[in-house]
């Protein structure tokens, strides 16, 4: 009989309770999947417990945080990891897996996990599912790492993605985009999804929001220049708004240091676990979803997608989406009525949309239709586990054909 949650590895650079979009997608993925069928291989060590992510056991090939490239002697430090870390970094994965012997590795091909992974797991004998969630050669790598390292990076995680048995990645965009350059098809695309206790929350009716409007944002700003439009903006029309508005941050980071940030009307929410977060959003009014309002960084822009964007969805809110025309996201708004799609870099436009949007005293009425549909067709959790723990399966089972091939 085929075991319904064969011995899983997960092997990535984060660690299981590591904050940050990526890392809530997979304990998301793995909400019910018995701890002790659960291993985990990382770069970077668990700090906290904060988000409950248990397992059975866990191996860490550490970067020391001084040798980690964040801003000073980059290409240095960069250099080490690529030529010297990396061959240590994957002695210790072999190590992790035959201790761990796991049916199955589940690969997220993300930063300096990539060459060790890349070395190891074609002649180890294991069978591997691949979730891309983000190209390394986007431009907030490559400044860091330096071009040609990116898109060395960027090719490793193509190999772990054609290579594996079975795969998904991150957009409808991503999975045309690997499929054209790799040949390997995917099985779905795989990012936040929303559960049934949320889509029966969405389908039950939202209720009445306070006379306050609050605007979520979820997440790090990855593009300041974009957000900082967006609160000129709202700076511009908040004298002129039937109620007051607020701008409410949820994330890991502060950004009170900001020039463009104004305590009189922003909060700092702070980093919360998924059931917490999805509750103080429901507090809200809208989310806010950016992206660059230019193509220059496309590998992010077209192909990378914010889970808040379906956080949003979670939790009833229309979105008021700003960026590119070809961006993932704006692609998903223009496909689904959701809120306010924005593509435009013009103060002026956005301000007099942003006047009409906010002074409706119940958007969430006028979008909720849309949000359900948006919910159901293209972020259902259930149906997103169902698949990947099908392809654990189907990993698993190759697995234990070369494990009887090699021993004949």
């Amino acid at each position: 009989m085929t075991d319904p949650h064969p011995r899983l590895l997960v092997a990535t650079e984060f660690p299981p309770n590591a904050p940050g979009g990526g890392p809530a997608v997979v304990r998301q993925m793995l909400r019910g999947y018995p701890a002790e069928q659960l291993t985990w291989w990382s770069c970077v060590p668990e700090v906290d417990q904060k988000f409950r992510q248990r397992v059975s056991a866990a191996a860490v090939a550490t970067i020391p945080s001084r040798l980690y490239p964040h801003r000073r002697w980059c290409a240095q430090k960069s250099w080490f990891l690529e030529n010297v870390w990396s061959r240590w970094a994957a002695g210790l994965f072999r190590r992790a897996l035959r201790e761990f012997k796991p049916d199955v590795v589940w690969v997220i091909p993300h930063g300096w996990s990539i060459p060790p992974l890349d070395r190891v797991l074609p002649g180890s004998g294991i069978a591997w599912h691949t979730t891309y969630q983000d190209y390394m050669n986007i431009d907030s790598y490559v400044i860091r790492y330096g071009v040609a390292r990116g898109w060395r990076l960027a090719a490793g995680g193509d190999r772990l993605y054609a290579g594996a048995t079975t795969r998904d990645a991150t957009s409808h965009p991503m999975n045309a985009d690997l499929l054209a350059r790799t040949g390997a098809p995917s099985s779905q695309m795989l990012h936040a999804g929303i559960e049934p206790e949320d889509l029966a929350w969405l389908k039950a009716g939202v209720p009445k929001q306070p006379d306050l409007i609050r605007i979520a944002h979820a997440g790090s700003i990855q593009l300041e220049d974009v957000f900082a439009l967006f609160v000129a903006a709202l700076e511009t029309i908040r004298p002129q708004l039937p109620v007051p508005v607020s701008l409410e941050f949820f994330g890991n980071h502060s950004y009170r240091n900001r020039p463009w940030f104004n305590p009189a009307w922003m909060n700092e929410r702070g980093n919360l676990p998924a059931a917490e977060l999805t509750a103080a959003l429901r507090q809200c009014a809208w989310g806010f979803s950016p992206m660059a309002l230019t193509d220059a960084d496309p590998r992010y822009n077209r192909f990378s997608f914010p889970t808040k964007f379906i956080s949003y969805l979670a939790a009833g809110l229309p979105v008021i989406t700003l960026g590119h025309a070809e961006s993932s996201v704006v692609k998903m708004a223009q496909a689904y009525n959701v809120g306010v799609c924005l593509t435009t870099s013009d103060v002026t436009a956005i301000s007099a949309r942003l006047a009409e949007a906010l002074a409706d005293p119940q958007p969430q009425t006028k979008y909720l239709a849309e949000i359900q549909r948006c919910a159901v067709t293209e972020f259902d959790a259930v149906r997103m586990r169902a698949i990947l723990y099908d392809n654990f399966r189907r990993c698993a089972a190759v697995t234990r054909q070369k494990s009887a091939a090699g021993g004949a």
